[in-house]
């Protein structure tokens, strides 16, 4: 079961919520900075996972 998570951006600080097993490039909505990125499974995250929701 795959879950929402709370992304903090290492560059700029601003949080947003992504898909664990995203399919596409997430970036920072504020900096552009890449968030996380596919592996076919879980995502690779580059930012701080805040907080985990069900």
């Amino acid at each position: 079961m795959s879950k929402f998570l709370i992304i903090t951006c290492p560059e700029c600080g601003n949080k947003q919520r992504i898909f664990a097993r995203t399919s596409t490039e997430i970036k920072c909505q504020k900096c552009e900075k890449l968030l996380a990125k596919p592996t076919g499974g879980k995502a690779e995250i580059f930012g701080k996972i805040t907080k985990v929701l069900e």
